[in-house]
């Protein structure tokens, strides 16, 4: 099969790096920059170690990986989605499309797929993946499991068959809505993780972050029309913990350098890499504030970011909470 992986990111390059064994890919970056450091050294600046096969094709156009028969696989940050499908749309304005990003796109609101409908409204062959996964852990032939999920259960099935090998293992599901939501809001709980660890208040803080934020995930996520256990899954629980615990995790370390004391403009610039929960985050708590649904853990991550409470201000007023039963 031929792939189109269109960004060329630290999760695109892993994928190229993950799909190549199987199948024809062609790895698209509109940055020049970028394009010219792969090509001649077949190796990312997003993952350090990792090469790039020489099988994988890096054409300097986007209509060049395009094939009418590949299957396009948008691996860009969410607020880049809508302008590479608008490029997408130019030359194939059905094509069968997954997308790889976790979040709201800013300023409306929306999630992925709803972006994916309003620039591809031809477009019925699509889906999303997602799944707990550090790219670099991926690009090294470490073992992750993903799930697809798709409307359109035929096409999530044979884009299963596609991705799936022994060690990159892919589930899938018709819950587009739950895994998103899953993917966007862990990254909002992985911040307050982040600040839980930087404050140093140990691992049964920790525990406590995860279960309660997963509560936090599964009130709004089922109020938007999400299934109870997709937030179980994969693209729920299990992105949770790995986002929340690992040192690998963007997120965690926006809460942790938070929690430092430096301010999120330099945090953001230092990182390098995009911050979904910190972009995310107003988003999340403003779909709780319509929807009328209790998310204190996002209320106080929010006012961190918005320079509204301190770490330690934010985390007080956490623990003065009334007590109350668990479910």
């Amino acid at each position: 099969m031929k792939v189109a992986i269109l960004g060329a990111g630290a999760w695109g390059t892993a994928l190229a790096i993950a799909l190549s064994d199987r199948h024809a890919v062609s790895l698209w970056t509109r940055a020049e920059a970028d394009r010219a450091s792969l090509r001649s050294r077949r190796e990312s600046r997003y993952l350090a170690g990792a090469t790039l096969p020489a099988g994988v094709a890096l054409p300097e156009r986007i209509e060049e990986a395009l094939a009418e028969d590949a299957l396009v696989l948008v691996a860009t940050s969410t607020a880049g989605l809508r302008p590479m499908l608008e490029r997408v749309a130019a030359h194939r304005p059905s094509p069968a499309l997954l997308w790889a990003c976790k979040g709201f796109e800013q300023p409306s609101g929306s999630l992925p797929h709803e972006v994916v409908a309003s620039v591809l409204p031809r477009a019925s062959r699509v889906g999303v993946l997602s799944g707990p996964s550090f790219a670099l852990e991926v690009a090294r032939g470490l073992p992750t499991a993903l799930v697809i999920a798709s409307a359109d259960m035929a096409f999530a099935t044979d884009a299963m068959a596609a991705i799936n090998q022994p060690r990159l293992r892919v589930y899938s599901s018709g819950d587009v809505v739950g895994v998103e939501l899953g993917g966007a809001i862990k990254n909002v709980i992985a911040i307050a993780a982040g600040i839980s660890d930087g404050l140093a208040l140990g691992r049964n803080a920790r525990a406590a972050l995860v279960t309660r934020g997963l509560a936090e995930i599964v009130r709004l996520g089922q109020a938007m029309g999400g299934r109870s256990e997709t937030f179980m899954g994969l693209a729920g629980l299990g992105d949770l913990v790995l986002t929340c615990t690992g040192d690998l995790s963007r997120n965690r370390e926006v809460g942790v350098r938070l929690a430092g004391g430096t301010p999120l403009e330099a945090i953001l610039r230092e990182l390098g890499h995009v911050s979904e929960g910190a972009a995310s985050a107003l988003a999340v708590q403003a779909h709780a504030h319509r929807l009328r649904i209790e998310m204190p853990i996002v209320e106080a991550v929010c006012a961190v970011l918005q320079g509204d409470a301190s770490p330690g201000d934010a985390v007080a007023r956490l623990l003065s909470r009334d007590p109350r039963a668990e479910s």
